[in-house]
């Protein structure tokens, strides 16, 4: 007799034998009882979990002889579920849809399904990889779902429900298969081991059941595959090695090393497992899966039910956890899951996956955004700038000056336009210091550092700006020159906008924005400047707002007051 593998020595006989798919056994005995059987169902999930198996012990359960009507399980003894079982039933027929899946077969079906079962209860069609359909055969189906015989019955069992059309779907009674939990499936494996002597401790249990990834079926096969390997003993170092694994010791280096930002000692970890024949997609799936449950022991503790791992990874994981905070973790994860997408149509996949991990170390040192503007000297005041600031290089601006993070109370008062220069709060005792403009700069003692700046490298530039105007208003300084309308299209041209920029911002020691305008200087010819709409001001004065235009030089462009009626 030859050898039958586990998968099939163990395959379900009853529905009390299924696991992890109490909500469809549970619905289909209570039909049986009932005698509320459909004429057609769909059973649809994951591979490997029991569609086919359980469409199988539906027709032995519609069909058996024992009780002489359907019984909620059936008895497996009497010819039609022996039969059933041997896939060699009369009036139970199971087709490859993958490979009969044109309209002619969907038609001799059709013309099968008007005559009356040979010697059983039903005729029973059970379609596997019903997806691979084509909508011409469907719709040829269509009429006979719709208006069944009352001796035929459907099950069409499928990956993809989403790809059968909805008018089949909404004929059939559709029950979504869950995935097997993991304790389920280290318990099945343990049953099955003592039951075949088979001795393995429960860290290689653990490993093949998370190498099914859910599928009770992959599990078996790869019980299988390492009984043939390993014999009667299996260890986890022996089940590592056949599935591939990366040891959790060994990620946990990894995250080590990212905690002690080494880059050297990441890549010459990977360089080891790489060497070793590592596959780098396989590598930073690895990690993937790693710091997903390193995230999941962060959030809900090293015992969380979240985890379906073996105990020592979940110390291993737990210990990852205490090294970082959520929002690194939640970081790394996203960076390896965008690793490993692009592995999958990378040529150079080992340079890539360093890369990859180099983000991880690099990660930390950034800060997050919130942190930057909430940023202020340690006495809590904004350093005021001198009155007269001295010429800085174009190279190098001088500094910019910190600006306090005021208390909501004070960020309030300075929406409201209130407070002076310095206001003192009651409430909390701290000064909240109002940066402005150097008096200093203003007028021609702006314009002439600027045009200090600007000599030597950019002569004729300055010599163009010598008899305009400056002027400072708001964050901002406004140009007027009397020029020439040839001339001052020079002046407007980007890449002189962003020297004078950098120059005028080198002088004030902050980002400033240069606007030049036309019309007379000194003269009454230019136009009066628009005011400032209240939401503008208010959001100029915003300290988060201000925050933002001093550290990265950034500029009002809309401002959007939700707290405006609409007209």
């Amino acid at each position: 007799m030859s050898y039958q593998v586990l998968a099939r020595k163990y395959r379900p006989q009853r529905f009390a034998d299924v696991i992890g798919q109490e909500h469809v056994t549970r619905t289909l005995q209570n039909a049986i009882a009932q005698q509320r059987v459909a004429h057609g169902y769909i059973f649809s999930g994951h591979r490997g979990i029991g569609k086919t198996t359980i469409a199988r012990i539906l027709a032995m359960a519609l069909n058996c002889r024992s009780a002489g009507h359907p019984v909620a399980e059936p008895c497996g003894v009497c010819d039609s579920c022996v039969e059933i079982r041997e896939s060699r039933a009369v009036d139970v027929i199971e087709i490859d849809a993958a490979s009969n899946r044109g309209i002619d077969e969907i038609r001799e079906l059709r013309e099968a399904a008007r005559y009356q079962p040979a010697r059983d209860r039903y005729k029973i069609w059970i379609l596997d990889e019903a997806h691979q359909i084509t909508d011409a055969a469907f719709n040829a189906l269509l009429k006979t779902l719709e208006e069944p015989p009352g001796h035929v019955i459907f099950m069409m069992a499928t990956t993809q429900p989403e790809d059968i059309p909805q008018t089949i779907r909404s004929r059939c009674q559709h029950f979504s298969f869950h995935a097997v939990r993991f304790e389920e499936i280290v318990g099945q494996l343990r049953a099955i081991a003592e039951h075949e002597s088979i001795q393995a401790d429960d860290s290689a249990l653990a490993m093949l059941a998370e190498a099914g990834d859910g599928s009770m079926r992959d599990a078996l096969s790869i019980l299988d595959q390492a009984i043939a390997c390993c014999g009667t003993t299996l260890t986890a170092e022996l089940v590592r090695g056949l599935v591939g694994a990366v040891p959790a010791e060994t990620l946990e280096e990894i995250l080590e090393a990212v905690a002690e930002n080494s880059s050297e000692r990441v890549l010459r970890l990977a360089d080891k497992l790489v060497t070793e024949g590592q596959n780098p997609a396989h590598l930073a799936r690895q990690m993937v899966r790693f710091l997903r449950n390193a995230v999941m022991a962060k959030v809900g503790g090293a015992d969380s039910p979240l985890l379906q791992i073996s105990a020592d990874e979940r110390a291993r994981v737990a210990r990852v956890a205490e090294k970082f905070s959520e929002e690194d973790l939640t970081r790394f994860l996203q960076i390896m899951l965008r690793t490993h997408s692009e592995l999958s149509y990378k040529q150079e996949q080992r340079f890539h996956l360093e890369l990859g991990l180099l983000k991880l170390v690099h990660a930390q040192r950034l800060l997050p955004i919130e942190e930057l503007l909430s940023q202020a000297p340690a006495g809590g005041r904004v350093p005021t700038p001198p009155a007269t600031p001295s010429r800085a290089p174009a190279s190098a601006p001088a500094p910019r000056p910190e600006v306090s993070r005021p208390s909501p109370l004070e960020a309030d008062r300075a929406r409201k336009g209130g407070g002076s220069k310095a206001e003192m709060s009651a409430e909390s005792g701290s000064t909240v210091a109002v940066s402005e403009a150097p008096s200093a700069a203003a007028g021609g003692d702006l314009a002439g550092r600027v045009l200090q700046e600007l000599e030597g490298k950019y002569g004729m530039l300055a010599h163009h700006l010598e008899q305009a105007e400056w002027k400072v208003e708001g964050t901002g300084v406004v140009v007027r020159t009397a020029a020439s309308t040839k001339m001052l299209g020079m002046l407007l041209v980007p890449a002189a906008c962003k020297i004078i920029n950098a120059a005028a911002s080198a002088v004030l020691g902050r980002p400033v924005k240069v606007q030049v305008v036309g019309g007379a200087a000194n003269g009454n010819s230019s136009p009066a400047p628009v005011p400032a709409r209240p939401g503008r001001s208010r959001a100029s004065e915003d300290p988060v707002v201000r925050r933002m235009r001093e550290k990265f030089g950034a500029e009002i462009r809309t401002v959007i007051d939700h707290k405006e009626k609409p007209r």
